[in-house]
């Protein structure tokens, strides 16, 4: 049995650390990540996250993790900004406001899947020309829902959170242990 991380994402392979857990493989699938239309953000992520677990080729006996994040403004959903241009409308539609971010979880083995959503709620304090401009010119939006990550320079933009802290950049760690504890792969268990 080998636990397959169906993630590209460095924030991930980390939280699993924080865990314990290392991979045996690491094989993000390539699946349509778009927005259906009318699709709201709770279900987007967790339609997204549970494709991306079946997506990913393994052993009948291999676990495989998956988890999706997306920010979400009331319904509209802000995934990963494609341009500098985007990341810049996410932020000012953000800035002052409170908004929600979704992390699905989605564990594999064989035929049968677990599943979990987490919900969180972040402020973000209202950015000046400035700060937005400065954040934007460090890159740390590329790759980010909602052009953002808690955990890098924008953490200074966030002054309150509302769930989880683990589960906004990317992995919630309580409810992943027990996803893949439930699915065989003990967390807590000793080498």
């Amino acid at each position: 049995m080998r636990l397959v991380l169906g993630s590209g994402s460095p924030r991930r392979l980390e939280l699993l650390g924080v865990l314990g857990v290392q991979p045996d493989a690491i094989l993000p699938p390539d699946i349509d990540e778009d927005p259906k239309p009318g699709e709201l953000p709770r279900p987007y992520v967790e339609r997204v996250a549970r494709e991306k677990a079946l997506a990913v080729t393994a052993d009948p006996e291999d676990i495989v993790l998956c988890a999706d994040t997306t920010v979400a403004m009331g319904r509209r959903i802000m995934g990963k900004p494609a341009d500098a241009g985007e990341a810049a409308e996410f932020l000012t539609a953000l800035s002052g406001r409170r908004h929600r971010v979704y992390t699905s979880v989605a564990v594999r083995r064989g035929e049968r899947l677990w599943e979990r959503t987490v919900e969180s709620r972040v402020q973000m304090k209202r950015l000046s020309d400035d700060e937005l401009n400065a954040y934007l010119a460090s890159e740390d939006w590329r790759g980010k829902a909602g052009g953002y990550s808690i955990q890098g320079p924008a953490g200074a933009f966030i002054p309150w959170i509302s769930g989880s802290f683990h589960a906004i950049m990317g992995l919630p760690l309580p409810e992943t242990a027990h996803l893949l504890t439930a699915a065989g792969w003990p967390v807590w268990r000793r080498s």
